[in-house]
């Protein structure tokens, strides 16, 4: 990934490596995983939604689409609805930090921004390249490399 930012009529450029994970999860998949986080048996879920277990374990098959009654009853359990329908977690199912983190990212400018990337997707040892140019031609034309 390639951020750039513009600094005192300066171009920075931040190569960000990032890991693209694939996953299409379905939605009984999602509504699987949310179960599992909630440490339920299909039995538990299914009653707390109103349905059998058979009808619990063909949702979460892909057989069968649940029906709003029983996502909303679900919901107030704490499933996140959101994320079982559509795939993306709601910030209200994130944890204290996680959604601390997300704030604080969102609010950041763009360099903190591909450094904090950095620093995720490489674990341990973070390691932005930034190419910078401009008038100042301090480091134009060349890399700087943080370690």
């Amino acid at each position: 990934m390639i951020l750039y930012q513009f600094v005192n009529d300066i171009v920075v450029r931040f190569c960000v490596p990032v890991k693209v994970i694939y996953m299409h999860l379905s939605i009984g998949e999602r509504l699987r995983e949310e179960r599992l986080r909630l440490e339920l048996s299909q039995a538990a879920l299914g009653e707390i939604g109103g349905v059998r277990k058979q009808a619990q374990l063909l949702y979460e098959k892909g057989e069968r689409n649940p029906d709003t009654a029983y996502l909303s009853a679900i919901s107030k359990f704490g499933v996140d609805i959101q994320y079982v329908v559509v795939g993306e977690r709601s910030v209200s199912a994130l944890s204290n930090d996680e959604s601390e983190l997300l704030s604080l990212y969102r609010s950041a400018p763009l360099a903190v921004k591909a450094a904090a990337l950095a620093a995720l997707t490489a674990g341990s040892s973070a390691s932005v390249s930034v190419n910078v140019s401009g008038n100042s031609n301090r480091v134009a034309g060349g890399d700087y490399h943080e370690k």
